[in-house]
């Protein structure tokens, strides 16, 4: 009885690692797809009207990404919920994405925030 047991759990620790190996098969796959798209995305602001038309369209071009991102979580977690969606990894990695896309997104707003309060304390 308890050698069973004890394969049973060395079978599932198995399942875990092959799913955990899928998972990460996936991410580096959506990485590389991402990939072209950063570099397009890159190129095409720099074309803009100076400085500040470049930053600003980089920055909405982010925001814009971190809501699709979000969008697309929140479509697939609905999906899974009527039960239309089988695949937990799928569910689970944009989930992921979307929550790391609004992280860094978060961090970004406090760093732009921390520059802006440092200007206004400067003396001129």
């Amino acid at each position: 009885m308890s050698v069973s047991g004890i394969g049973g759990r060395a079978s599932g620790i198995q399942d875990i690692m092959a799913l955990r190996q899928q998972i990460m098969e996936r991410s580096q796959l959506l990485q590389q797809v991402k990939a072209p798209e950063a570099t397009q995305g890159a190129q095409g602001p720099q074309a803009g009207s100076g400085p500040a038309g470049s930053f600003t369209e980089s920055l909405k071009g982010a925001l814009d990404n971190v809501n699709a991102s979000q969008q697309k979580a929140s479509a697939i977690s609905e999906a899974y919920e009527k039960g239309e969606v089988v695949d937990v990894a799928k569910v689970m990695l944009a989930r992921q994405e979307a929550g790391v896309a609004f992280e860094a997104t978060l961090q970004v707003r406090n760093k732009l925030l921390s520059a802006y309060q440092d200007i206004m304390r400067m003396g001129v």
